[in-house]
């Protein structure tokens, strides 16, 4: 266990997109902080494997798998549910899912595609936060943390729409936070730069984006995710409770550099 500044004992944290990656890596270090977690993502092979791995480097049955799509609000309910039906309560949300199916120019954006960009990417974490957030509020602990992206920071004429999704729960989880913070719920967003995960490997595959990365990042390499876990970790705790309505950015110093 750690130290009791960061101390999750006996709390119940979701984490979305949880199977692999930066939630993977978020889901246990919750996890080895004392958190019951619920791993969830669309594949319920994944989900299972994820679980089992965590529970296994915990020594109990911490984590429970639970498949849901999160663009479909009866599924997220379901998950919800299953959380608060095997553990009575749910303490922490990280919204960490989000899809990036398409880039191009705003003036190409098909109807049907941004459309799905803003239900995966920023209602499903509206929903989220109204299946969740009044238990936390009644108990008078909660953190929702959204995991953002400096793209949402930045403009962009290709990734723009992506990048706009995200600068959308950047501006809820501000609005979330002037509404709640005075009854113990927090809300945060982590904004990652380029971490070696599966929907950044097109980046860091390419010798090409590599080497502009380098030289456009003071720490001239990408993001592992297990640099993100310490974060969400202090998020969700006790010590995070000042932090409210945040957009942090975790990038290797990206967004200050002027290169």
């Amino acid at each position: 266990m750690g130290s009791s500044l960061f101390d999750l004992t006996d709390k119940v944290a979701i984490i979305t997109g949880s199977s692999r990656g930066i939630g993977y890596a978020s889901a246990l270090g919750m996890a080895e902080h004392g958190a019951k977690v619920v791993i969830s993502g669309r594949n319920a092979d994944a989900c299972e494997t994820a679980a089992q791995a965590i529970n296994e480097k915990i020594g109990s049955r911490v984590a429970m798998p639970f498949a849901c799509n999160i663009g479909r609000k009866a599924e997220l309910q379901n998950l919800v549910e299953a959380a608060n039906g095997k553990w009575g309560r749910v303490d922490i949300v990280m919204a960490n899912a989000a899809i990036h199916p398409w880039i191009g120019s705003a003036l190409d954006l098909p109807d049907e595609t941004f459309n799905k960009f803003m239900q995966v990417n920023v209602q499903s974490n509206i929903w989220l936060a109204q299946m969740t957030m009044p238990g936390m509020i009644e108990r008078g602990y909660g953190r929702f943390i959204s995991v953002a992206s400096v793209v949402g920071l930045f403009g962009d004429a290709v990734t723009g729409t992506y990048g706009l999704t995200k600068a959308a729960d950047m501006q809820l989880v501000r609005n979330l936070a002037m509404e709640f913070a005075a009854k113990g719920v927090t809300a945060n967003c982590i904004a990652p730069g380029t971490f070696k995960t599966e929907m950044a490997r097109s980046q860091w595959e390419d010798e090409a984006m590599v080497e502009w990365y380098r030289g456009r990042n003071p720490s001239q390499r990408f993001g592992e995710v297990e640099e993100i876990a310490g974060l969400a970790v202090l998020l969700a705790s006790p010590s995070g409770g000042y932090i409210n309505g945040q957009t942090i950015a975790v990038d290797g110093g990206h967004t200050i550099s002027f290169r």
